[in-house]
């Protein structure tokens, strides 16, 4: 299995509202950023991470392996060089749609359909050809969507056609099966092929009663069965598990209570 260095450790992913912490102080054994944040700028702050021996992975917003443009080949070249700048072997990037002649600014669910799985694979394999190695792609959350087969069948079809990896969300699965109630995260995992996951992805989410929704916000802490799940996961696979905290990103202390309780999780015999 190919997953990150540090395999049974703790993971965070890397927002702008932490620029000016002392990440020594954050008790992450490897971190995450979003590729579009940092190419063609200083990445000194993720140099400096990297040379104390915590790697940095990168984890797309704007690829658009859903949506029916042509794929953006300058932009693959420049996460290519990224990749390389950090020392990583991991780019991921959504199962979804982000928009054709404008970016917009979130993520559109794919219909789950077979035609759906060879034009998205395709999409995947043209993006691979071009980094010159293997991506992972992530099930995201949806809030509605239509489809002729259960998600996690659709994501294993995807991945095997396409050949690339998974980083699984956990968070998002469960937010899915709490708005839709189709598939329980432990229904969803009796599909996956954990030789193709790379690591897992745990956040917090909120329910907003004026859509009758949980929302997948990343503002709160991870939910203590998400939490459980994910131990499980680790023990079984030896998967490293990144929390995701984006909005309303708490100080440090806050953080680290949260990779504590994650960390204590995965190191339960």
């Amino acid at each position: 299995m190919a997953g990150p260095e540090n395999e049974s450790d703790v993971g965070l992913g890397y927002r702008r509202e932490m620029s000016g912490w002392d990440m020594q102080q954050v008790d992450a054994g490897f971190f995450e950023v979003v590729p579009e944040n940092w190419i063609n700028r200083n990445t000194e702050p993720l140099q400096q991470l990297v040379a104390c021996g915590r790697p940095v992975h990168l984890h797309g917003v704007s690829l658009n392996l859903g949506g029916n443009s042509p794929l953006n080949g300058g932009f693959l070249r420049a996460v290519r060089a990224l990749m390389a700048e950090l020392g990583t072997d991991f780019y991921s990037d959504h199962l979804a749609a982000s928009g054709d002649a404008h970016q917009l600014y979130d993520l559109f669910p794919l219909p789950f359909t077979r035609a759906e799985i060879q034009r998205v694979g395709d999409r995947i394999k043209q993006a691979q050809d071009i980094l010159g190695c293997r991506m992972a792609i992530e099930n995201p959350t949806w809030y509605s969507n239509t489809g002729e087969m259960p998600e996690p069948e659709f994501l294993s079809a995807v991945v095997d056609y396409a050949d690339c990896n998974i980083v699984l969300d956990l968070n998002n699965i469960d937010v899915n099966f709490k708005n839709h109630g189709l598939t329980s995260l432990n229904q969803f995992l009796k599909i996956i092929d954990f030789s193709r996951v790379n690591y897992l992805h745990v956040a917090g989410h909120e329910y907003d009663g004026r859509f009758d929704l949980f929302v997948d916000t990343h503002s709160r802490p991870v939910e203590n069965h998400v939490r459980k799940v994910a131990r499980e996961l680790n023990q079984k696979y030896d998967l490293p598990v990144l929390l995701e905290w984006d909005n309303d990103v708490p100080d440090i202390a806050t953080i680290n209570n949260e990779l504590a309780a994650l960390r204590e999780a995965v190191c339960i015999a």
